[in-house]
């Protein structure tokens, strides 16, 4: 029974790549630059990359605040933080 699903199965197979049509590229692929088409998916394209931009530049803007707050916040040394419960515990 399976040898008989898999036989009809690899006929079905061959009768759909042998009946089909010759594939067609769309405007984009096939060179018409003016369509629709390729307007759109340009306009796709510069809008994902003004997201992935975006969010590149909100990680920097991040690293940037986190190194200028370093700079103006520094953190003791541990010694001079044992030094300093040291002196106001005697």
């Amino acid at each position: 029974m399976n040898r008989r699903l898999s036989l009809l199965a690899l006929v079905a197979l061959v009768t759909l790549l042998v009946s089909a049509p010759d594939a067609s590229a769309c405007a984009a692929c096939f060179g018409a630059s003016d369509s629709k088409l390729a307007e759109g998916m340009n306009a796709g394209i510069f809008a994902l990359m003004g997201v992935i931009g975006s969010v590149l530049f909100a990680i920097a803007g991040f690293f940037f605040f986190i190194v200028r707050r370093a700079a103006t916040h520094p953190l003791p040394m541990p010694a001079e933080t044992l030094s300093s419960v040291a002196t106001s515990n005697a």
